[in-house]
């Protein structure tokens, strides 16, 4: 649509309520001098895991990522200021947390601690006394806590998971083996399983109670993954992907 100047001075409000649908083009003494078109709010503080390269502006308050859980049906996370869509998980993906899971719901059924798969948001908050202070929320594929009375009245978990399992996918590898895990360590986590399946291994990480890197062990396709927190909680790495369909090679 073609204005005259003096037109948009007189209707102004008008013509910003048209630009809903479509661009005005703004005239004067015949010549076009200007175009009034629609803003869109930009979103570069959401990080699509598909993406390979993040853009980002600025870090986004625990407020603003509320508003945008409410107002939607997608999954995300809040880490260190920054939102991530969460992708649907693919079939194999699935595969491996079920069994895993299915180790873990045999292993602490009647134990004080618990077993739980996403999703499940975990508040944490890294070396900040409180949550507000430094607010994470993550889902991780599995957690096993022990600290059942963390869970507020809000029916949201804020404590720290002694045990937390990551399924590598394409588009999380790298905030499975670098984002998270420095969330992981740095909030108190004991330890730390990053399953990856087309390695067909898993990497296990150990932390101290100074919240270090006490050890990483990685266990490869034939051999068994046993927790040094949990006496007697091991997988073995045939049976875990044994179930994985194998992939076709690249020639």
């Amino acid at each position: 649509m073609r204005i005259n100047a003096t037109d948009l001075q007189n209707a102004f409000g008008k013509y910003l309520a048209l630009t809903e649908k479509e661009d005005i083009i703004i005239t004067k003494n015949g010549r076009s001098v200007a175009k009034l078109t629609r803003y869109n709010e930009p979103d570069y503080f959401l990080l699509h895991e598909e993406a390979l390269k993040y853009k980002t502006t600025r870090k986004i308050s625990y407020e603003e990522y509320r508003e945008l859980v409410e107002s939607s049906d997608q999954r995300y996370e809040l880490i260190d200021g920054e939102v991530y869509l969460l992708a649907s998980p693919a079939f194999d993906h699935q595969v491996a947390v079920n069994e895993i899971a299915w180790h873990f719901y045999n292993y602490f059924k009647g134990k004080p601690c618990r077993s739980l798969t996403a999703p499940l948001d975990v508040r944490l908050f890294g070396y900040a006394a409180k949550f507000e202070e430094d607010p994470n929320v993550v889902q991780p594929d599995i957690v096993v806590v022990c600290d059942e009375e963390k869970v507020n009245a809000d029916n949201r978990y804020e404590g720290i998971p002694s045990l937390v399992v990551e399924v590598l996918s394409p588009s999380t590898k790298g905030k499975d083996m670098v984002t998270k895990l420095n969330l992981y360590m740095k909030s108190g986590v004991r330890e730390y399983w990053i399953v990856d399946l087309a390695e067909r291994s898993i990497a296990h990480y150990a932390f101290s109670p100074e919240r270090d890197i006490e050890r990483l062990t990685i266990f490869r396709e034939d051999e068994t993954v046993r927790s040094p927190l949990f006496p007697g909680l091991e997988i073995r790495l045939p049976d875990l992907f044994g179930e994985i369909r194998p992939k076709p090679r690249q020639d």
